[in-house]
């Protein structure tokens, strides 16, 4: 029986995985944009934090992407559930590694946006242990 909750969480990953991909590269090609503008200005920049976020959030929108697509496509065999726990997980500390790069750079704390980052991973979690027969649906 194919678990529709991990599918639906795996279809929303995969949408969020391809936003985060185009947004890492878009920011990638900013950052170095806005270090040429910068360096014009005299202005200061961090541009090796800047391309570690850009490559960090590509590779994240990458892990999603690919949690995703093993959600949706292992929704119905239970004996690959491991491997959607293990990739929810992943997409989880991802997020909250990716919270912590903001604070490093310079940002403030944002619970909400940490809370936001982290509902459809946890909700892929919920499914995957769902298929695994460990949570029932």
């Amino acid at each position: 029986m194919q678990n529709k909750f991990l599918k639906i969480c795996g279809i929303l990953m995969i949408i969020g995985g391809i936003i985060s991909i185009l947004g890492g590269i878009i920011l990638l090609a900013g950052a170095g944009l806005l270090s040429a503008v910068a360096e014009e200005a005299n202005v200061e920049v961090n541009e090796s934090l800047m391309t570690f976020a850009s490559i960090f959030a590509t590779g994240s929108g990458v892990v999603s992407l690919i949690a995703g697509i093993l959600g949706v496509k292992y929704s119905a065999k239970p004996e690959k559930a491991n491997i959607c726990i293990v990739f929810g997980v992943l997409v989880i500390v991802i997020s909250i590694i990716g919270n912590v790069i903001g604070l490093v750079g310079g940002g403030e704390f944002q619970p909400l946006n940490l809370l936001t980052g982290l509902i459809v991973p946890v909700l892929y979690l919920i499914g995957a242990f769902q298929n695994k027969g460990v949570i029932k649906s």
